[in-house]
């Protein structure tokens, strides 16, 4: 088994992100980091609507980048 295929959960997309979007993961987070204080899905609609990423993608990285505030 390969270590690719033993990331689960949002992380497991950062590879297709990558390959997609032409973008580091880093990019995407520092991104997120400008607009830490909408919710949720606010943050996803911005990944879709001004940089054309996919519900999936931007879900995903939206996820990854707040879920250390959960464990706080």
């Amino acid at each position: 088994m390969t270590e690719e295929a033993k990331i689960k959960g949002p992380a497991s997309y950062f590879p297709s992100i990558e390959k997609k979007y032409g973008h580091p993961i880093t990019h995407w987070l520092n991104l997120l980091e400008t607009v830490s204080g909408k919710k949720h899905m606010e943050m996803v609609a911005l990944l879709k609507t001004e940089h054309g990423m996919g519900h999936g993608h931007a879900n995903a990285l939206v996820a990854y980048y707040l879920a250390p505030a959960k464990s706080d």
